[in-house]
C-alpha cells in the first residue's frame, strides 16, 4: 500500500505532549516474560499495535499531594534523572495510573510494606470500582491512594529509555520508559476501550511474531523488547536497569523518497535531509503501511544502522534504543 504524505509542512504546529509508559516483567515458566497489550483496532493512532501500557502525563499526576505517598524517589531526584526542573515524578505516577487503567494492574504497598494484591475477591472488586473511578475521571489516583491506605514503591521502577514522536506525526509524544517487576497476586485485565487485549509473553517470541508479520510492533517498542531480551530473568534485567548511565533522548525523523517511507536515527546518512518542521505531514502510515528497513527493525535479519550516534548512548541499534545488556523500553513515540 502507498503512502502519501504531505510534506508542504503549512499546516499547525503539533504540540508534543509529556507521556510515560511501562515495562512490566515477570518470571514465567520458559524465562523473562514482558506484559503488552493491543491497542484497539479501530483506534485512530497506531491501531492494532503490541505496545506496553502507558500514555500521557494528566496535571493530576503531578498535584502536591501524590509526592508524600511516594516512597524511594523524590521529585527532586526524579527530576534530576529526567534532567527537568521539576515535575519529573509525575512521569512515574502517570506510567503506574495508565497500567491500572488500561490493564487493572497496579504496583503499590500498603501502609506496613506488604504489597498490594488481588487475591482476595473483595480486595478485588473494590479495586475493579478504583480502577473505573480513575479512568472515567470521576477521581484521581492519588485519591485512591489516601482512601486505601497505599503508597507508591518507585525505588525499583527504572527509568530506561525516552523517545520522541518525529516531526510530522498528526501526534507527537516526548514519552519516558520505565521498567520493573510486575505485581504479584494481580493480573492484567484489558479494558476493552483502549486495549482490547493483555496478555504476558516472552520477548523473543514477540521478535519473532514480529519478523513473521503476526505481531504489530512500532520502532521504540522493538528497540526495547530487543534490548530486555537479553535478560533471563527479572532480577538479571532490573539489575540492568539500575546500572544504565544517563539516559539520552531518541528522536527520529521520517523520510519520504524513493526507498519509501521510513525513520531514520541521529547519526544516519539521511537524518539531516528528513523532514525536522513542526507541522502535522497529514496523512501518517499506520502500522501495517509502513515500509523499509527502519520500520522492521528488530526484524530478523533487520539492517544495522552505520552512522555514530550520540556519545553516552549504550549500543544503539537502528531504532535506537538503549541496549541495557538484559534490560530496557507508550503513548507509542512513533
Amino acid at each position: 500500500m502507498s503512502v502519501n504524505i504531505d510534506t508542504s509542512g503549512d499546516g499547525e504546529p503539533v504540540p508534543i505532549r509529556p507521556a510515560a509508559t511501562v515495562m512490566l516483567v515477570r518470571d514465567g515458566e520458559q524465562g523473562l516474560e514482558v506484559c503488552m497489550l493491543r491497542r484497539n483496532l479501530n483506534s485512530d493512532f497506531v491501531g492494532g499495535a503490541y505496545v506496553f501500557p502507558g500514555g500521557g502525563v494528566d496535571p493530576a499526576d503531578c498535584e502536591p499531594e501524590v509526592e508524600p505517598l511516594c516512597d524511594g524517589l523524590t521529585d527532586a531526584g526524579a527530576s534530576a534523572r529526567l534532567n527537568l526542573p521539576g515535575n519529573g515524578l509525575a512521569f512515574w505516577i502517570a506510567a503506574i495510573r495508565e497500567t491500572f487503567e488500561e490493564a487493572g494492574l497496579l504496583p503499590a504497598r500498603w501502609a506496613d510494606g506488604s504489597p498490594l494484591r488481588f487475591d482476595d475477591p473483595v480486595v478485588a472488586e473494590r479495586f475493579v470500582g478504583h480502577r473505573r473511578g480513575v479512568d472515567q475521571r470521576e477521581r484521581r489516583l492519588v485519591d485512591v491512594f489516601v482512601e486505601e491506605g497505599l503508597r507508591f514503591e518507585l525505588g525499583d521502577m527504572h527509568y530506561v529509555s525516552h523517545w520522541v514522536t518525529p516531526a510530522g506525526a498528526p501526534r507527537r509524544y516526548d514519552t519516558r520508559f520505565f521498567l520493573a517487576a510486575a505485581p504479584g497476586g494481580q493480573k492484567p485485565v484489558h479494558d476493552d476501550r483502549e486495549v482490547i487485549a493483555a496478555q504476558w509473553i516472552r520477548p523473543v517470541d514477540a521478535l519473532e511474531a514480529h519478523a513473521a508479520g503476526t505481531y504489530s510492533m512500532l520502532p521504540p517498542t522493538v528497540a526495547n523488547v530487543r534490548s530486555l531480551s537479553r535478560s533471563a530473568t527479572v532480577v538479571e534485567a532490573l539489575a540492568a536497569a539500575e546500572a544504565l548511565p544517563e539516559v539520552p533522548p531518541m528522536v527520529p525523523r521520517v523520510l519520504n523518497d524513493e526507498a519509501g517511507v521510513r525513520i531514520v536515527m541521529p547519526g544516519d546518512p539521511d537524518y539531516d535531509r528528513a523532514y525536522a518542521g513542526d507541522e502535522s505531514l497529514g496523512s501518517w502510515p499506520g502500522v501495517g503501511d509502513r515500509g523499509g528497513p527502519a520500520w522492521n527493525a528488530g526484524s530478523a535479519g533487520a539492517p544495522r544502522a552505520t552512522g555514530e550516534h550520540p556519545v553516552g548512548m549504550p549500543d544503539v541499534d537502528a531504532v535506537g534504543g538503549s541496549h541495557l545488556s538484559g534490560a530496557t523500553s507508550d503513548a507509542e513515540p512513533t
